[in-house]
């Protein structure tokens, strides 16, 4: 009995981590609530169970719903945004490609953070994988008419912060654009201009160490950390002309990849039109944690 259980676990597992990465946001977090469904079910009595995959289903939402309900507490005492933290530093090894092919956007897994637990299982459960009210109401600890009210508002939500973000992520690439077209132009008057003037640029060490080993050919000097709009726009003149725009995990910044290959990651943050940050990371261990995708022209 317990080879057919384990067989039919592992025949449910890939569902079940897509189910519980789309709720938390964090391929750790589903792992661990998967383990908690298995050891669920070797303790549970298996012979009254009719449809063990809705079964597993119901038992990993539940989890989530803790796990979700558990984090936000941390979140109000520590202001310790552990999900997205993990959007951004996770590595992304060959069990995450496959769970992120099958998942979606980090820009809508950050959107979903701004959800109550009940409304983003809810809205998961309903609109991502068609469980039905009367099934998701229980998870949720409502009646099937209140789990459809939470999954309407989530969706609402989702769908305002959506078009806000695709509003914002627009605003950010045409700074950007601007940017990147100031550095192949030469035009060090406008590259100042789409500075703060209170920018900050931060590299990292192997970004400073090849600027160094390029330093006889002329290339402009390169440190840990440069502030000020004029300091920061001579280091970065004409560097970055060869970049390109991409988004990077989630936000609009560029990427120096020839041959589709990222070599160095150019990350902005932007406010009121004006570039107040610049990251630029070229460890290849670092790179290889980032989402990148190159804009279309």
């Amino acid at each position: 009995m317990e080879d057919f259980l384990t067989e039919q676990f592992e025949h449910n597992r890939a569902h079940l981590r897509a189910v519980a990465y789309r709720i938390l946001g964090s391929t750790g977090d589903a792992d661990d609530a998967v383990q908690e469904a298995w050891l669920r079910l070797s303790r549970s009595d298996t012979t009254e169970i009719a449809n063990l995959a809705g079964w597993l289903t119901t038992v990993v939402a539940r989890v989530c719903l803790d796990l979700l309900r558990s984090r936000r507490a941390r979140r109000e005492e520590s202001v310790d945004d552990e999900a997205t933290e993990e959007l951004v530093q996770e590595e992304i090894g060959p069990e995450r490609e496959v769970m992120l092919a099958d998942s979606i956007s980090s820009a809508l897994l950050v959107v979903l953070e701004m959800l109550t637990p009940a409304e983003r299982v809810a809205f998961v459960l309903h609109d991502m994988f068609d469980l039905s009210f009367e099934e998701i109401g229980p998870i949720v600890g409502r009646s099937a008419a209140a789990a459809r009210q939470l999954a309407s508002r989530g969706r609402r939500r989702v769908q305002g912060a959506s078009l806000d973000a695709h509003r914002d992520r627009a605003r950010q690439r045409e700074v950007v654009e601007a940017f990147l077209a100031a550095s192949r132009g030469g035009d060090f008057a406008q590259l100042v201009a789409l500075l703060d003037p209170n920018v900050v640029l931060r590299a990292d060490r192997h970004a400073v160490e090849s600027a160094a080993a390029r330093q006889d050919r002329g290339a402009p000097r390169l440190a840990a950390e440069i502030r000020g709009a004029n300091d920061v726009a001579a280091a970065l003149f004409g560097r970055a002309s060869a970049a390109l725009p991409a988004i990077i995990n989630g936000a609009v910044g560029a990427t120096w990849a020839p041959g589709g290959h990222p070599y160095a990651a150019f990350q902005f943050a932007i406010a009121d039109g004006k570039i107040v940050e610049i990251d630029i990371v070229t460890e290849p261990a670092r790179l290889r944690e980032f989402e990148i995708v190159l804009l279309p022209a």
